[in-house]
C-alpha cells in the first residue's frame, strides 16, 4: 500500500506543479485552488509512504516521476516538443524509479536494526 500511495502522490505532484504554472503566480483562482488541494494531499502521501519506504528512496521516487508526469503533460498538451532525447532521458528517470523500488537497504528490506557506526 505505500508504494501505491507514494505513485499516487508523484501523480498528484505534476498536477500542483502544472497547476502552479497555470495559476500565473497565484493570480488565478481554481488552478491556485488545484495547486493548494494537490500540495497539499501530495505531501502527506509522500509522508505516509515514508513511513515504510526509506526517505532516499521514496522522495527520489516521487520527484522522479512527478518530473516525468509534469513533462509528459505538457508534450501531450503542446507546451512542450517532444523529441528523440528528451524521450530517452525521461524513459531513463522512469528506468531509475523502478529500479529504486528493487533495492533496499538489507537493514531496511530485512526490519533490522542498522548498525551503530554506520549511523554518521
Amino acid at each position: 500500500m505505500p508504494w501505491i500511495i507514494l505513485l499516487l502522490s508523484a501523480v498528484l505532484e505534476a498536477a500542483w506543479a502544472t497547476a502552479l504554472d497555470a495559476s500565473a503566480g497565484f493570480t488565478v483562482l481554481v488552478p491556485s485552488l488545484i495547486f493548494l488541494a494537490a500540495c497539499t494531499a501530495s505531501m502527506v502521501g509522500l509522508s505516509y509512504a515514508m513511513n515504510s519506504i526509506p526517505i532516499s528512496t521514496a522522495y527520489a521516487v516521487w520527484t522522479g516521476l512527478g518530473a516525468v508526469l509534469t513533462v509528459a503533460y505538457a508534450m501531450v498538451f503542446g507546451d512542450e516538443q517532444p523529441g528523440l532525447l528528451k524521450l530517452l532521458f525521461l524513459a531513463g528517470i522512469i528506468g531509475c524509479v523502478v529500479g529504486l523500488k528493487f533495492v533496499e537497504s538489507p537493514a531496511h528490506a530485512t526490519g533490522s536494526p542498522e548498525p551503530e557506526e554506520n549511523k554518521h
